[in-house]
């Protein structure tokens, strides 16, 4: 009998993912990550993880699994916590989530199942595997996008391996979340109904900008608002010898100054601050409401546009750097001076746009058909093949 080690977040994805395996002959074992204590960061005034933990318990005693937590928090400080900071510090805006998935849940969790004879992990991720059986008798995993489309996750796995794929099975993959629910209600699992978690990843409810607070002091600097007719936004259009010396000028982005418009407020901080934020900015007076277009933390100014129309909130071109440069799918890299038509996004829950890659020396550009709001630097873009995602990237 083959014996997979389940994630039990305390929520009803995880919780029917462990019932269908068992339902399916596999040996399950319930393991709840505890992520965090650090009371030197206050993460809320509640303590969700013993309610989570606690609901974990629960499901696993009601589907008669053996349970244990593993307390996985020095490697969630060092591993998202301390890079978090650090990337915000720098003026980027990091994915937490998607590095939860890679280092800690596909990588520190994996490992802890491994050795405990474990031939799978699995987890509660709206998304499906496919394996591809090559002449030579190997196998290639796929990442598919889940068959719920409003509940696909494929995004947040956008960093696995094949080495991690082909210990992974996601057991809710095919269904559609009312379908989960249900389940875990004909088995009377106590997650039912309960609310999905809109926290860190497992961490539980945190309001980042509070969180960010704490480890990254208040420095006063200046709100600017940067008119639409500004130079840089209306750039003429040039002829260029080559496709790689376009795109490294489509990918660009504006370098404002501050007397390119009018200082409007003052801020805390602008490493608090990300590309197309609205709220925060408390700056009235305006005749459309006012969003974040760029961020400079060494000067500490926050450049901002009126409307989410505003031209400095859009471009067409990303460029990924080889270090931050990730296939999925190892087979289908490309090499330097190859492109590849695919459909992409740059965060959760959008909406799949047509786009080119073009590797260059150095790294890779991903080029959209439509201009993109707010393509914000330290977030990750992902592309895909039909419902496959076959790679990702860290935006520079």
């Amino acid at each position: 009998m083959k014996k997979v080690v389940v994630g039990l977040s305390g929520g009803v994805d995880s919780s029917v993912a462990a019932y269908l395996l068992k339902e399916q002959g596999y040996e399950v074992i319930g393991l709840f990550m505890k992520n965090w204590h650090d009371d030197s960061v206050t993460i809320s005034s509640e303590c969700p993880w013993l309610e989570d933990s606690n609901d974990a318990l629960i499901v696993a005693e009601k589907l008669g699994i053996p349970f244990q937590t593993v307390d996985l928090s020095v490697e969630y400080k060092e591993r998202i916590v301390d890079y978090m900071f650090k990337e915000y510090e720098m003026g980027r805006t990091p994915n937490p989530d998607v590095l939860c998935n890679r280092e800690i849940k596909f990588d520190v969790f994996l490992k802890i199942a491994l050795q405990l004879g474990a031939d799978f992990v699995a987890t509660g991720h709206y998304c499906r595997k496919g394996t591809i059986l090559n002449a030579d008798g190997s196998e290639t995993y796929q990442l598919l996008s889940g068959a719920d489309m409003n509940k696909d996750q494929s995004y947040f796995l956008c960093q696995l391996s094949q080495e991690q794929l082909a210990k992974t099975l996601f057991p809710i993959g095919e269904l559609q979340k009312p379908e989960v629910r249900e389940i875990a209600a004909l088995n009377d699992l106590i997650t039912a109904d309960k609310k999905d978690s809109q926290g860190l990843c497992f961490i539980g409810k945190v309001r980042l900008p509070e969180f960010l607070q704490q480890k990254l002091k208040p420095k006063k600097g200046v709100i600017v608002e940067v008119p639409a007719s500004t130079p840089q936004l209306n750039m003429p259009e040039v002829q260029f010898a080559t496709k790689e010396a376009e795109l490294a000028y489509s990918s660009k982005k504006p370098a404002y100054k501050i007397d390119d418009g009018r200082i409007v407020g003052e801020h805390q901080g602008a490493h608090y601050f990300t590309k197309g934020q609205r709220k925060g900015l408390d700056v009235g007076g305006t005749k459309e409401p006012l969003f974040v277009i760029d961020t400079d933390v060494e000067e500490n100014v926050i450049y901002t546009g009126q409307g989410k129309n505003h031209p400095g909130l859009y471009r067409n071109t990303l460029y990924v750097s080889d270090e931050e440069l990730h296939w999925v799918r190892s087979d289908l890299a490309l090499s330097i001076d190859q492109n590849m038509n695919v459909l992409a996004r740059i965060r959760y829950r959008q909406v799949l746009e047509k786009a080119t890659l073009y590797k260059v020396d150095g790294g890779l550009y991903v080029d959209f058909e439509n201009k993109q709001s707010a393509i914000t630097e330290g977030q990750f873009v992902a592309w895909y093949v039909d419902d496959e995602l076959i790679g990702s990237g860290v935006i520079s």
